[in-house]
């Protein structure tokens, strides 16, 4: 048995200060405040010397790491993510492949989750393909020629099925697309845990509601590179992100950069008023893209560019690892550290159905984290092993 002294624990919703966190098997095996909990005899003591002790991040949206796409080394991609307190982590492919890429892409990162080193990786969060084709940092790139994107049809969708619906944990959806209905329910039949997001779509807040039902729970990267209706000159109508706003089933996911960039400060603040730290996911939605800067943003150095074929540039997924998002979204809404452990740890663990992590609560899996108040990360423990 392994016992954490001298720790700051960070509960779901709120602190034990002083206190002792006993690991066994892998799996938290109790905790209380020193002064009143007893520690046994023979236990390997690691000393946290005051530092605050949470849950290990649970990142659900994240296409790379480590400088590799999760695509392209998948178990490579979780260590950069791993040194900086991701202990959980669903790969993300990009929204726009074919039929035999995607497959691909499952396979590798099947395999790689098999291994040591990918232990992390929790499953797929397919972002695309089954989005709206005028949306997303991959439209109309310049100088690339885009892939068809995929039908919602059962030719298109079915070997994806069979690839990987064990293992999807997440299908991203535009639910204004025709056959998406469809396509919901034999996702939600090859694997009834399955979730779903609204994903670069400019859908009707009834087309979004109209999934709920089959378990779309969950707005991808709100606020960006969702639709806006406008039902009159100058009248801006509803649509996703007023849907996402609207609904307590519905997760917010967002992407808080150090600038707020993707998502302005006062935006967040908007959002954490409107939908509370219980509905709210942190991600980092890290990306790789070749280097450019966008004119007035010079000094922006944890966000992407990318090239729109009709000129100009724009934001296309960021340089963050979750740590460094829990650091920002503290900054821009005041959150507190129990907050932050919400929004990045607790809150996409149950959005995604992994109740065997995510706090610290007797029997889960020792993932666990060592921090100080700005989320700079000094000790991970994966399944009760110290990794850092």
């Amino acid at each position: 048995m392994k016992a954490i002294i001298n720790a700051e624990l960070v509960m779901h919703d709120h602190f034990i200060p002083e206190a002792v966190l006993f690991i066994e098997d892998g799996k938290i095996a109790g905790f209380g405040e020193m002064r009143t909990t007893p520690i046994p005899e023979g236990c390997e003591i690691i000393d946290a010397e005051g530092a605050y002790v949470g849950p290990g991040l649970v990142d659900i949206h994240s296409h790379s790491g480590t400088g590799v796409r999760f695509i392209e080394d998948p178990a490579e991609a979780t260590q950069e993510h791993l040194q900086n307190g991701t202990t959980t982590i669903l790969a993300t492919p990009p929204t726009r492949s074919s039929r035999e890429e995607y497959v691909a892409y499952i396979q590798k990162i099947r395999e790689a989750m098999a291994t040591e080193k990918g232990a992390t990786i929790a499953g797929i969060y397919m972002e695309g393909p089954y989005i709206n084709p005028g949306y997303g940092s991959m439209n109309n790139q310049k100088g690339v020629k885009q892939p068809r994107m995929l039908d919602t049809v059962p030719e298109d969708y079915e070997p994806l099925l069979k690839a990987g619906a064990d293992i999807i944990r997440v299908w991203g959806t535009a639910p204004e697309r025709e056959g998406m209905e469809n396509f919901v329910k034999a996702a939600k039949a090859a694997n009834p845990e399955v979730r779903f997001a609204v994903t670069h779509s400019e859908a009707t807040p009834q087309q979004i509601e109209k999934l709920m039902p089959y378990g779309l729970c969950i707005g991808t990267h709100h606020t960006n590179a969702t639709g806006t209706i406008v039902n009159y000159p100058e009248c801006r109508g509803v649509c996703v992100d007023e849907c996402v706003n609207y609904n307590n089933g519905i997760y917010a996911e967002l992407i808080s950069d150090s600038m707020g960039i993707h998502v302005d400060p006062y935006m967040q603040r908007l959002v954490r008023k409107i939908k509370t730290d219980d509905r709210i996911i942190l991600i980092s939605d890290q990306t790789i893209n070749k280097p450019m800067v966008f004119p007035g943003l010079e000094h922006v150095t944890d966000l992407n560019f990318t090239y729109r074929a009709s000129g100009g540039i724009d934001i296309s997924g960021s340089k963050l690892t979750l740590n460094v998002a829990c650091r920002n979204y503290m900054k821009h809404t005041g959150a507190s550290l129990v907050d932050a452990f919400k929004v990045a740890s607790y809150n996409p663990a149950k959005a995604v159905g992994l109740s065997d992590r995510g706090e610290i609560r007797e029997g889960l899996r020792a993932d666990l984290i060592f921090v100080d108040m700005k989320m700079n990360v000094k000790t991970v423990i994966l399944g009760g092993k110290v990794v850092k």
